[in-house]
């Protein structure tokens, strides 16, 4: 090796010891928004402190009719963020959390071999709010799931390296299996999110990809070893995982994925997770009142091993100008 191709190798290893140093220490701070917000919140965006931003793309805004996609508002945001030299993180929605929200394309509710696309499910956002009614996509129909994983695909074609990572949705959902007709089964879901999990790391071969888990249907403290199972899968692929809910020794989570978060912390490729609207509204039992920033910076750091945090923009930290230390 020639003076010239060494002094290049160690500058590369040194680069790159630097960016595993940084993720290594204390969370990143991006910022979580819906699609088409970016520049009502431009002075956010560009606090020295904020790294990036997580922005939610539903399926029906960017598969409009079937093979019609439409990645213009992605293109906008990225092209957006580049001028500010802020990241882009993009999450594939497929699920949706109030009644009037049905965001998958029309095609998907029309055409009987997807057996209407979605399925209504229950939902619990936050803390002492009522119990709402929502939405999601039938991954475990294969014919549903197909045009998923073509949304994926079409999308790693065309950001694949350039955004800095992908995540998809939580794995938490209730759908109403009494009366069920698509042939729901806990055990279908779960194999359906893991094939989807492992297409969307084959197809973005550069960008991170992050699965959000938080729960599983049919599943308490990992008695169907769905929780043991995908942190395995997710280390040996070297695949992130996060979930939207940072809430310090919350109980469910405690019997869920927090532990799972804690016994791989330092062995996953990305750890990131949310602080969403609902987290804000949970309150610290010892004092009574909601968790602080640091409070959530810290367990989401020394206890779940978070390498970037989501910050939703009602943070009070946020709009109070108070920077993290």
């Amino acid at each position: 090796m020639n003076l010239s191709a060494k002094s290049l190798f160690i500058g590369s290893v040194l680069l790159y010891s630097l960016s595993c140093n940084a993720l290594a220490s204390a969370p990143q701070n991006f910022l979580y928004t819906s699609s088409d917000n970016l520049t009502r919140i431009e002075a956010l965006i560009q606090r020295p402190d904020i790294g990036g931003v997580q922005v939610v793309y539903s399926w029906k805004a960017l598969e409009k009719e079937k093979n019609q996609y439409d990645f213009s508002q992605i293109e906008k945001d990225l092209n957006y963020l580049d001028g500010l030299n802020k990241k882009l993180f993009i999450q594939i929605q497929d699920r949706f959390f109030e009644l009037k929200h049905k965001n998958v394309p029309l095609y998907l509710q029309q055409d009987p071999i997807y057996k209407g696309g979605v399925v209504a499910q229950y939902d619990n956002p936050g803390e002492n709010k009522p119990i709402g009614y929502g939405w999601v996509a039938q991954q475990w129909n294969p014919a549903v799931q197909q045009r998923y994983q073509l949304l994926l695909k079409v999308l790693a074609e065309k950001f694949d390296g350039r955004v800095f990572g992908v995540n998809l949705p939580e794995t938490a959902i209730d759908p109403d299996v009494k009366h069920d007709k698509t042939g729901f089964s806990c055990e279908k879901y779960f194999n359906a999110e893991m094939e989807n999990l492992d297409f969307a790391k084959k197809a973005f071969k550069q960008s991170h990809v992050v699965q959000y888990v938080n729960f599983w249907p049919c599943e308490w403290d990992n008695d169907h070893k769905y929780m043991s199972r995908l942190f395995a899968f997710a280390e040996q692929n070297h695949i992130g995982l996060g979930g939207p809910d940072v809430v310090p020794n919350k109980a469910a989570q405690m019997k869920n994925a927090y532990p799972f978060f804690h016994q791989y912390k330092g062995k996953l490729s990305l750890v990131a997770m949310a602080v969403q609207e609902p987290t804000l509204t949970y309150t610290n039992p010892k004092t009574k009142k909601p968790f602080t920033r640091d409070e959530f910076s810290d367990y989401a750091e020394n206890y779940l091993g978070v390498d970037i945090i989501f910050w939703s923009t009602a943070s009070p930290w946020l709009n109070q100008g108070q920077s993290p230390e």
